[in-house]
């Protein structure tokens, strides 16, 4: 079974190594969840195992998933999430899955939802200078400039598929790739995971061992 895990994301800290250096981590809770449902490649077409996260009040759910859960041993759960595996074998149903399990692996990938920062325009969302600010320049510095200048004979300009505009930012899934982990808190069910994580205190992460690694973190994997 490949080691995945959902969790809440607590906020960042500060610890510091053995040879005092300064480093920044994340605090996330992880789990503990539990498997919710198996699939099969002779049953579904492919290997998967679903878990389930965080408990839930049976009013604040719906039929469906109470006796979904039920099937699998567990109470109602809030979320759950399906990842795909090579082989099931070993796995069952209402398993538990907690941070003990990330014991022997050195860097996952953790997948949130970044923190939304509504309508913004280009200056902020994709760092553009803006206009000149000089005497007799017209009071637009912060626009993007000519949009459509792709103006010909055979018809009127029209902007560039995929240019660059003002729009929503923020409140997209962003993917931390080869984080580092830092250490482990069983008792309390905590994940110490180097750098910053994307998306809000509190908000969902979806942690999984990772999947790529640079050659400089392939070999502290190793060791």
């Amino acid at each position: 079974m490949a080691n995945a895990i959902l969790g809440r994301k607590i906020g960042m800290t500060r610890l510091y190594d053995d040879d005092g250096n300064n480093v920044p981590v994340t605090i996330i809770e992880a789990g503990p969840c539990f498997v919710s449902q198996i699939k099969t490649e002779e049953a579904d077409g492919y290997n998967a195992v679903q878990i389930a996260f965080e408990d839930v009040k049976g009013r604040n759910t719906t039929m469906p998933l109470i006796g979904h859960d039920a099937k699998a041993g567990v109470g109602p759960k809030r979320f759950h999430k399906e990842f795909k595996v090579e082989s099931v074998d070993g796995v069952e149903l209402g398993q538990k899955v907690s941070v003990e399990d990330f014991e022997a692996i050195k860097f996952v990938d953790v997948i949130g939802t970044s923190k939304g920062k509504g309508h913004a325009g280009v200056m902020k969302k994709y760092a553009f200078k803006g206009q000149e600010a000089s005497h007799g320049v017209e009071r637009k510095h912060r626009s993007p400039g000519s949009v459509s200048g792709r103006a010909s004979d055979l018809g009127g300009g029209r902007p560039k598929k995929g240019i660059r505009m003002a729009g929503r930012m923020g409140g997209e899934r962003v993917t931390l790739r080869s984080a580092q982990i830092i250490g482990i808190d069983k008792e309390k069910n905590l994940l110490l995971v180097k750098g910053p994580v994307p998306g809000a205190n509190k908000g969902l992460v979806y942690i999984r061992e990772a999947t790529r690694l640079w050659k400089r973190k392939a070999r502290i994997a190793k060791a």
